[in-house]
C-alpha cells in the first residue's frame, strides 16, 4: 500500500487558501490538521477543504497529531519560532518564502533543522513557472551556446496592496516579498551569484517600504544579469505576475515575452517563437494564474524529497544563497557599494 503522507498547515490567510488547492491536486499526501490563532478563519478554511481538525496552539497541534511535515504559510515574524518548535517535535518542515526578516535567523533556522535531523524546505515558487522551466531547459540544452548577460524584469501597476494590505506596513517590501523571487530565479537559471548592486526607490507615499528595486549581479560564472522590480509602474500593457526576460548567449538569445512567448534566436538560423501556456486549475485566481499553477509543481517537488524519490531543490540550505542576497540587496541600497556574497 502507498505511503499516504500526513501534512499539517500552520496559517489560514490570503495564500494558504492556494496553497492548501495545490496540496489536494497531488497524490500521496493528505492535509490532516489546520492551525491558526484565529478560530474562525480557520474553521472556514477547514469547511472549505473538508479537513476536520482545527487548532489555535501549535504546541496542541504537534502533541495530537503524528504529522510527517508541516506547511507553515503565516506572517514573516512568526516563522523562525514555529519552524524550530516544529523541528524540536522531530517533524519535517515547509516554510513560505521569505524564510525570514534577517539572515542570522534564517541560519539559525536551517541550522535547527539540521540539528533535529528533520527535513527543511522553502517554498520557493517562481523558479517553477512553466516558461521559467521552458527557458532553463533551452540553455541546459546549449540551444544559445554560453551565457554571458541577462535582464529580468517584474515591473507593474497591479494593485497588490487590495487583497494582501499587510505588504503596505512592511518596512522593508518588494525586495523580500518579490525581489526574493526573482533573485532565486536569476540563481536556478545562471548558478551563483559572486557580487551584487543594489538601488531602490518609494515611489507610492502610502506605503512603508520600498516599491522599487533594481539590482546588478555577477554570477560566479562571470554572467551579468540585472533585475528590476517594480510595483509603481504604469506600462502600454499590464504584465502582471509575469517575468518577463532576455537571455544572451555567444551564440544566440532567449527572450521570454508577454504571455508565455519564448522567442529564440540563433545566429545562421530562423527565429524561432512558441507559446509555453501553465497548466489551468479551477481554484486559480485567473489574476494569478500563472504563480498558481507553479505552486503546485513547487509542491510535487517537495513532496518527492519526502517520499525519498528525488531531492528537492528548494531546501532551506539552498535558499540561504537566495536570502543572503535579499539581505545583501538591502545593504548595497543603503551603502552605495558594490558587495560580495559569501555563500
Amino acid at each position: 500500500m502507498e505511503k499516504i503522507l500526513k501534512l499539517g498547515i500552520i496559517g489560514t490567510g490570503f495564500w494558504a487558501d492556494f496553497q492548501i488547492n495545490a496540496w489536494k491536486e497531488l497524490e500521496g499526501v493528505e492535509i490532516v490538521a489546520l492551525c491558526d490563532q484565529n478560530m474562525e478563519k480557520a474553521q472556514a478554511a477547514a469547511k472549505k477543504h473538508s479537513i476536520i481538525r482545527v487548532y489555535t496552539d501549535i504546541d496542541k497541534l504537534l502533541d495530537e497529531e503524528s504529522l510527517d511535515c508541516i506547511d507553515i504559510i503565516s506572517s514573516i515574524d512568526s516563522h523562525k519560532k514555529l519552524v524550530l518548535k516544529t523541528a524540536a517535535a522531530g517533524v519535517n518542515v515547509i516554510c513560505q518564502k521569505p524564510m525570514t526578516d534577517n539572515f542570522v535567523d534564517c541560519q539559525a533556522m536551517v541550522d535547527a533543522c539540521k540539528k533535529a535531523g528533520v527535513k527543511f524546505f522553502i517554498h520557493e515558487n517562481f523558479r517553477w513557472q512553466t516558461p521559467i522551466r521552458a527557458c532553463k531547459e533551452l540553455i541546459k540544452q546549449n540551444t544559445i551556446g554560453k551565457p554571458f548577460r541577462s535582464k529580468l524584469t517584474f515591473c507593474s501597476g497591479f494593485p497588490v496592496f487590495d487583497n494582501q494590505p499587510a505588504l503596505k506596513d512592511l518596512d522593508r517590501f518588494i525586495i523580500m516579498d518579490l525581489g526574493v523571487h526573482l533573485l532565486d530565479t536569476a540563481r536556478f537559471l545562471f548558478g551563483d551569484v559572486a557580487r551584487l548592486y543594489c538601488q531602490t526607490q518609494k515611489i507610492n507615499e502610502s506605503i512603508k517600504g520600498e516599491d522599487i528595486a533594481n539590482i546588478l549581479l555577477t554570477t560566479k560564472d562571470g554572467l551579468v544579469c540585472f533585475t528590476e522590480i517594480s510595483y509603481a509602474s504604469h506600462l502600454e500593457k499590464e504584465s502582471f505576475p509575469q517575468t518577463l526576460m532576455l537571455i544572451e548567449g555567444d551564440t544566440g538569445s532567449i527572450r521570454l515575452d508577454l504571455d508565455h512567448q519564448i522567442v529564440v534566436t540563433r545566429k545562421n538560423a530562423e527565429t524561432t517563437k512558441k507559446t509555453y501556456d501553465p497548466p489551468r486549475y479551477d481554484w486559480a485566481d485567473p489574476a494569478y494564474a500563472l504563480v498558481h499553477s507553479s505552486i503546485v509543481d513547487c509542491n510535487k517537488n517537495i513532496l518527492q524529497d519526502l517520499m525519498g524519490e528525488k531531492p528537492a531543490e528548494t531546501t532551506g540550505t539552498d535558499n540561504l544563497k537566495t536570502m543572503e542576497l535579499v539581505f545583501l540587496s538591502y545593504e548595497s541600497a543603503l551603502t552605495n557599494q558594490s558587495i560580495a556574497t559569501s555563500l
